[in-house]
């Protein structure tokens, strides 16, 4: 399931109207170094940028935060091994994700910017924004390859679009119906171009946005249409049917999100996925049903990235590298790892806190995603 078409379930459970409206007419966007369009995918074969989303948190705990030895060391992992040419930067620490994203550029990596504070007032958000796309544009200004997304998902991590105070309260209002969906869409209709005003104004790079597949969004703003996307076909004939009306733009098309998590069943839950632990205990437990796999993660992987390429997309972004916050454990029900959708499991040196000593440990997803980064990035 797509988290579009979980958003559209909840509403119809409600009896509500569909989230998905017609988009508005608004401005074109500025003029921007143009990535490329219809005739770039036309006269090339594959992706033009393979990579890996890397998140500069805050983390749990200061040992699971951003480190800066750590990220230093995690690139050179996803430039030398996991063979990606691009990496998306995300999070909310203006002066992590740009100590990032130099290192990124240093190592020859194309750069997507994309800020992530959420729940807190809107003029904070576009604050965050501006300050995020300044440090974007001195990148490009010193000769970087960087691209700036004015944000994820608004619907879900802006507060007063839907009702709740953080993201997680808000998918419960929706699974039951507490929203209306077209006042909902009436204010991402005015959020998003003020966003890409704001960008605008300060970043003179390309623009995106993070939209979940089946958002209602005015891409005339932009000049890269990107989608987060977490769909599941048997038949890979789906997923060319369900993405080709984004080529309607004339724009590149870039999956900036996707993945699933990691046990047997994971690619039918798609964007929901990471739903399947129970933090209501006194140490939070995986639901009892869920079987660890590994393969399944890969196989999916596999597939969709396979579909990218013969659709010539701009880009695919693997969520994600690492997620600290969901450790491996050998014991099933607290192996957090299952729900997560990192192509490494992380490792605690103790069983129920992380200390400075922990690592990560290659999924067969990582191995799996390297090998079709490294094959498809070969020169024809």
């Amino acid at each position: 399931m797509t988290r579009g078409r979980f958003l559209t379930g909840a509403a119809a459970a409600a009896g509500a109207a569909a989230l998905a409206g017609p988009a508005l007419s608004g401005t074109p966007a500025a003029a921007a170094p143009h990535p490329g369009g219809a005739e770039e995918a036309a006269a090339r074969r594959g992706l033009t940028y393979r990579g890996v989303m890397y998140e500069c948190g805050d983390g749990d705990t200061p040992d699971i935060s951003w480190n800066r030895t750590r990220m230093r060391s995690d690139l050179r992992s996803i430039k030398r091994a996991l063979h990606a040419n691009s990496v998306v930067v995300y999070g909310t620490g203006v002066e992590r994700m740009a100590a990032t994203a130099a290192e990124a550029a240093e190592h020859g990596l194309h750069v997507w910017l994309q800020p992530r504070l959420a729940d807190l007032p809107e003029r904070q958000i576009l604050d965050h924004l501006a300050e995020t796309g300044r440090q974007a544009e001195r990148l490009r200004r010193q000769g970087a390859r960087v691209y700036l997304s004015v944000g994820c998902e608004f619907i879900l991590f802006v507060p007063g679009i839907v009702p709740g105070d953080d993201a997680l309260e808000r998918v419960e209002n929706m699974l039951k119906g507490n929203w209306d969906p077209e006042k909902a869409q009436r204010k991402l209709d005015r959020l998003i171009p003020l966003a890409a005003r704001t960008a605008r104004r300060v970043f003179h790079g390309p623009l995106t946005y993070g939209a979940a597949h089946e958002d209602a969004v005015d891409w005339s703003l932009f000049d890269i249409v990107s989608v987060n996307y977490y769909s599941y076909f048997a038949d890979p004939r789906g997923y060319f049917k369900e993405l080709d009306p984004y080529r309607k733009w004339g724009k590149p098309v870039a999956i900036t999100e996707c993945g699933t998590c990691t046990f047997r069943g994971a690619p039918e839950a798609g964007g929901m996925g990471w739903n399947t632990i129970d933090y209501s205990k006194p140490k939070p437990e995986t639901r009892p049903d869920l079987r660890r796999s590994e393969r399944t993660q890969a196989r999916y992987l596999s597939q969709i990235l396979d579909v990218f390429e013969r659709m010539n997309l701009h880009a695919a972004m693997v969520y994600e590298f690492v997620s600290p916050q969901s450790p491996h454990r050998r014991e099933r029900r607290y192996d957090l790892d299952m729900a997560s959708y990192s192509l490494t499991k992380a490792i605690w040196s103790t069983e129920d806190d992380p200390t400075a000593r922990w690592h990560w440990e290659p999924k067969e997803s990582f191995h799996a995603v390297a090998e079709h980064f490294a094959r498809a990035g070969r020169p024809a």
